[in-house]
């Protein structure tokens, strides 16, 4: 049972039909969110640069009078105080070259009309998460201090998520941006665990997060003989001109190289995006070798 005392996330929906911000805040207020409305892209504008509280994530039409999604878009990514809140695009158009638009102008996530109702809540929590995991690494990492910048090298090895998270924190200090790097240094850990040792496909991924049994799912096989004592190693190096950090896990590998780019065809899954975005935005060089099962993420100092 969802507690409202604590909502999961605050949610700003900027919609032009009334029906649709009335369906669109029904679900998301039944799933624990709180919900804020506008209807249409100026209004969304106004709320956003008056309100003190900040959102978790915006709910974007693309067709809207008086500003559209893509216009309230660009503005939004040229503020330092709302670029990083996750933008979900909600279109009726499919076609490949509007998402690869919205994609280069930083909408990662996208909703199609009609939605589902399972799709839209994936999707809403998909970027909450998202927005959550950055405000805490941001906030632990104000807290940390910079000793390990002066670590030349170390190795490291783990199994679960929480370890992973742990094991950011640090990798993180010995880059010269610790902020910027924290998120994707998280994406390439996690995925080692989860598609790497625990072996969750990417579709097995989809239909888990759709029915809210990812975490469940994440649980079973670390207990499993099978999957669980497999272990994750790090190898962060520094030189004058870069840290490096290898990492490997004990799977199948993958075929990776669909993934170092946003695709406007996985652009309406509730994941998929972050090696893209990690090499985007975390790293100067991200690069997978053999099988898929080891990469080597470069800072640049």
């Amino acid at each position: 049972m969802t507690d409202l005392s604590r909502p999961a996330g605050r949610v700003l929906v900027v919609d032009d039909e009334p029906f649709n911000l009335e369906i669109l805040s029904e679900h998301l207020q039944d799933a624990g969110y709180e919900v804020v409305l506008a209807e249409d892209g100026l209004q969304g504008w106004e709320i956003l640069t008056s309100d003190e509280q900040g959102f978790d994530a915006i709910l974007l039409d693309r067709m809207m009078p008086r500003m559209n999604g893509m216009e309230l878009l660009a503005r939004i990514k040229q503020r330092g105080d709302l670029q990083h809140v996750p933008v979900i695009m909600q279109t009726a158009v499919g076609a490949a070259e509007n998402v690869q638009e919205g994609l280069a102008a930083g909408a990662y996530y996208y909703l199609i009309k009609p939605f589902q109702r399972e799709m839209l809540l994936a999707i809403v929590s998909a970027a909450v998460s998202f927005h959550h995991e950055r405000v805490l690494l941001e906030r632990q990492l104000a807290e940390q201090v910079g000793a390990y910048r002066m670590l030349e090298r170390g190795e490291f090895s783990f199994r679960s998520l929480d370890e992973a998270r742990q094991l950011t924190l640090l990798l993180s200090q010995t880059c010269p941006e610790p902020q910027r790097v924290a998120l994707g240094i998280s994406e390439l850990l996690v995925n080692a665990v989860e598609h790497g040792n625990l072996g969750i496909r990417y579709s097995d991924k989809t239909r888990l997060l759709q029915t809210g049994r990812w975490q469940e799912e994440i649980e079973n096989r670390l207990r499993d003989p099978l999957f669980g004592e497999r272990r994750v190693r790090v190898l962060v190096e520094s030189s004058a001109d870069y840290v490096s950090i290898r990492i490997e896990d004990e799977g199948e590998g993958f075929d990776w190289q669909p993934y170092l780019q946003f695709s406007p065809e996985r652009a309406f899954d509730p994941h998929g995006r972050g090696i893209s975005m990690a090499k985007l935005m975390s790293f100067d060089e991200l690069e997978y070798q053999g099988r898929g099962n080891c990469v080597v993420a470069r800072v640049r100092r």
